[in-house]
C-alpha cells in the first residue's frame, strides 16, 4: 500500500504518454507552437510499464492515460492492453478530446480500456472553434457517438468561462442527459500558460445557472474522487470539479507520470522527481526510491485558492498539457 506524507492512500496514476496536443485550447496552451519532444527523450511504453507494474504492485487500482492527447501516441492501443493483461480488473481510463475516437475506439475497447473523459466545451461550432482554434466540433460529436457504439464508459468535462461558453452549460446537461452520460463542470485553474484573458466560472456561479432551470440537491465527494456531486430533481447526476475549495486535497489519492519519466505529486506545484534513468536502466530497486520519496514530500494541499490572487501571488507553471490536468 502507498501512504503519502499525510497518511493518505495512493492507489491512483495517472500517466501522461505525451505532451503534444492537436487542439491550441485557451485554458492550456493556446500559444505553444506545434511542436513535441524528441522520442528518445520519451520514455518508452515498455519503461513506463516497467515502473507502471511497481506502482499496480504496491496499490495502484486506477490508472489513467493523458497526454497532452493521449491518441497522438503510436501504439496506444498497445500500451493498454499491456496494462490490462497484467491486472485485468484495474480501473482503466484515458482522457481525450474525442477528435480521432471515431477511428481509435474499437480498437481501444478491445484492448482492454473500460473508460473515457472527453473534453467537450460548447456545442456551437464557432464557440469550440475559438477555444480549440480549430475546427473541432463536428469530429468530437462524432468521436463520443462511436465510444457509446463500442460500449465504452464516458463522461463529459467542461470549462465554463465568462463570456465564452457560460451560457451553454444548460445545454451540456440536457446533451448529456439525452445520452445518459455523466458531465463534470470544472473551475478554470489559473496557469501561466493559458490565455490570460480567460475569466473562470466559481463553481456557484455554475451551479446557479444550473438552477435557473433545474432544482438541485447535493450528493457530495464520492470517496477520493476530485468531483463534487449533485441531482437534479429528476435525478440526474452531475459533478463540479472545484479546486479552489478548501477540502478539495483532504483525500487527494493521485500522482502523475509524464512521458519524459518526471513523477509529479502535485497538479499545481512544479516540483518533481524523475525516474527516467531508472527504468531505462531496468533498476526497479531506485525507481521505487523515487516513488517513496515522491509520497513522503507530496504537499497536503494545492495553493488555488478562492477569489482574486493575493499580491504577489503567483498562478501556476504548471503546464497541463505535459500532466493531463
Amino acid at each position: 500500500m502507498l501512504i503519502d506524507g499525510h497518511g493518505r492512500t495512493v492507489n491512483y496514476l495517472r500517466v501522461s504518454v505525451t505532451e503534444r496536443c492537436n487542439f491550441r485550447c485557451q485554458y492550456c496552451m493556446p500559444e505553444k507552437p506545434f511542436s513535441w519532444v524528441p522520442k528518445e527523450n520519451l520514455l518508452s511504453f515498455e519503461e513506463l510499464f516497467l515502473f507502471m507494474k511497481v506502482a499496480i504492485d504496491e496499490g495502484v487500482n486506477k490508472i489513467r492515460i493523458t497526454g497532452g492527447e493521449p491518441l497522438l501516441r503510436e501504439d496506444l492501443d498497445t500500451f493498454i492492453k499491456m496494462i490490462h493483461d497484467y491486472k485485468p480488473d484495474i480501473d482503466l481510463a484515458l482522457t481525450t478530446n474525442a477528435y480521432l475516437l471515431p477511428q481509435t475506439a474499437q480498437r481501444l475497447k478491445d484492448a482492454g480500456l473500460k473508460r473515457l473523459n472527453i473534453s467537450l466545451d460548447s456545442l456551437k461550432p464557432a464557440v469550440a472553434h475559438n477555444i480549440a482554434q480549430k475546427d473541432v466540433l463536428e469530429q468530437v460529436l462524432k468521436g463520443i457517438d462511436k465510444a457509446l457504439e463500442v460500449g465504452l464508459g464516458v463522461k463529459i468535462n467542461m470549462v465554463p468561462m465568462k463570456g465564452i461558453n457560460d451560457d451553454e452549460i444548460l445545454d451540456i446537461i440536457a446533451y448529456c442527459k439525452e445520452r445518459n452520460i455523466k458531465v463534470r463542470f470544472i473551475e478554470y485553474m489559473e496557469n501561466s500558460h493559458a490565455n490570460k484573458t480567460i475569466e473562470g466560472m466559481h463553481g456557484r456561479e455554475i451551479l446557479e445557472k444550473v438552477k435557473e432551470k433545474h432544482t438541485i440537491r447535493a450528493l457530495g465527494r464520492e470517496g477520493a474522487s476530485p468531483s463534487f456531486n449533485y441531482a437534479l430533481d429528476d435525478g440526474y447526476e452531475f459533478g463540479l470539479i472545484d479546486p479552489h475549495k478548501h477540502d478539495f486535497c483532504e483525500n487527494c489519492n493521485r500522482i502523475r507520470l509524464t512521458a519524459e519519466g518526471h513523477l509529479i505529486p502535485c497538479l499545481y506545484f512544479d516540483e518533481a522527481m524523475s525516474i527516467a534513468d531508472a527504468v531505462k536502466k531496468g533498476d526497479i530497486k531506485a525507481a521505487s526510491e523515487v516513488l517513496a520519496t515522491v509520497l513522503k514530500d507530496k504537499p497536503k494541499e494545492n495553493r488555488w485558492i478562492e477569489g482574486e490572487l493575493e499580491e504577489g501571488q503567483e498562478v501556476s507553471n504548471r503546464a497541463f498539457y505535459e500532466t493531463g490536468g
